[in-house]
């Protein structure tokens, strides 16, 4: 937790600014001298990496929009006029279209993480609470942003899934008559979703700093789970987290670059290089990969109300986490059978995402209904239960114990049977 700021600035100017605003002061108590779990591992940069891609794809997007034409006749050509004409208009395109991915992978390994680790657990709700936020907005942003290039499959991605608010009594219908501006998708519907497009991602930059603040009451959980109980457990943010961070960043980076530099269209569907035809519908219609996992869950429902309130009820259940799973313990690393449930987990969202992207029939089908049962008993059932019957290892006595004892290839000394529970619990 980052308290007052002891930081003076050297120069006459710099202490009148600050002693009237202190921004100094909160750079450096949030992110220099602010106290870091000293055993972070390179799974916790990911983190800076989604602060990293928010910007990226802001400064991006702000500059295709001086290019792009948000009206139905026009957005498709203006799409390819910033390809063809505007100097390095494809480099600014394909940063922002692959980046869009990039996000939500990195978005999924940071989720992945927090509960691999339990950085969901007491006192850290708020937190989660925040970043299941953080995500429902990533994901209305992409999608809006997906029926701007107003090919085919914006086109009739956007209006299936508008059509799924049909689905709700009473104000389903007048909903997605909003949403279409009208009866039908169409310019009005355009002109909405480039607006909330544009908007979203500041309101997405409001949430972040929320989520940011709330860390920083609590503290950064770790890859342990134990509370920092003296100064040795951590190191001052900067240089240590900050160099970590660079280097994860610095990673990923090479990898964004070379979907951006070889295999620009590789994510994206070759349906969309078609301008949008109300008239003629795709063979096949799917969505970006990263809402595969969910379309899955939609698709094998065959009552439309109940397949939108299971695809919406899979992140309700990522929101209500904190208070599903009854275990004590917060990282997998103690919980020999949470952390084989964990990655069967993974496995299973894995899975829903491959039969989200194959036609909805057969087998697919079959299997994208049990794998829904599989993600939905996760939740319900593994998580509650293991927390009564699991036999948990000791935790370590604190963060420094556990970091040098791993140092020197021995086991974590224990805080005794009293603190760290063997037993069922």
């Amino acid at each position: 937790m980052s308290g007052p700021s002891t930081w003076t600035p050297k120069s006459a100017i710099g202490r009148w600014f600050e002693s009237r605003l202190p921004i100094g002061g909160l750079v450096h108590s949030s992110f220099i001298a602010y106290p870091t779990p000293r055993n972070l591992n390179y799974w916790w940069t990911f983190g800076a990496i989604l602060s990293f891609m928010l910007v990226a794809q802001i400064v991006t997007g702000v500059v295709l929009v001086m290019h792009y034409t948000p009206e139905a006749t026009m957005a498709f050509s203006s799409v390819e006029h910033i390809m063809r004409d505007v100097n390095y208009g494809w480099l600014i395109r394909y940063l922002h279209s692959n980046g869009a991915s990039m996000f939500f992978l990195a978005v999924y390994v940071h989720i992945f993480r927090g509960m691999y680790y339990g950085s969901y657990k007491a006192p850290r709700e708020v937190l989660w609470l925040l970043g299941v936020v953080i995500f429902l907005l990533m994901m209305a942003t992409a999608f809006m942003g997906y029926v701007l290039p107003w090919g085919q499959m914006s086109f009739w991605g956007a209006t299936v899934i508008t059509n799924l608010f049909s689905a709700l009594p009473v104000i389903g219908d007048p909903i997605v008559t909003w949403l279409w501006g009208g009866y039908s998708v169409g310019n009005p519907t355009l002109n909405r979703f480039f607006s909330l497009h544009y908007l979203l991602p500041f309101m997405l930059v409001g949430v972040v700093a929320l989520h940011v603040w709330a860390l920083h009451v609590v503290g950064q959980n770790n890859p342990d789970g134990v509370d920092v109980k003296s100064p040795k457990d951590t190191v001052a943010f900067t240089p240590y987290a900050t160099l970590k961070d660079a280097f994860g960043v610095a990673c990923f980076l090479i990898f964004y670059s070379w979907f951006v530099f070889y295999i620009p269209n590789y994510l994206g569907d070759a349906v969309n290089y078609v301008p949008a035809d109300p008239g003629v519908t795709p063979q096949h219609i799917v969505p970006e990969w990263y809402f595969l996992p969910f379309y899955a869950i939609l698709r094998g429902i065959p009552d439309k109300l109940s397949g939108v309130l299971l695809m919406f009820g899979a992140i309700v259940m990522l929101a209500l986490l904190p208070w599903l799973d009854t275990s004590k313990v917060r990282s997998a690393n103690y919980r020999p059978l949470y952390r084989q449930f964990i990655w069967i987990f993974g496995a299973v969202v894995v899975g829903l995402g491959y039969l989200g992207s194959q036609p909805p029939e057969g087998g697919y089908v079959i299997a994208s209904r049990i794998l829904t049962v599989l993600y939905f008993a996760h939740f319900l059932i593994v998580l509650p239960v293991l927390g009564l019957v699991e036999k948990t290892k000791p935790l370590p006595a604190s963060i420094a114990d556990a970091v040098l004892a791993r140092s020197k290839g021995a086991a974590p000394v224990s805080v005794g049977a009293a603190a760290a529970p063997q037993t069922k619990g």
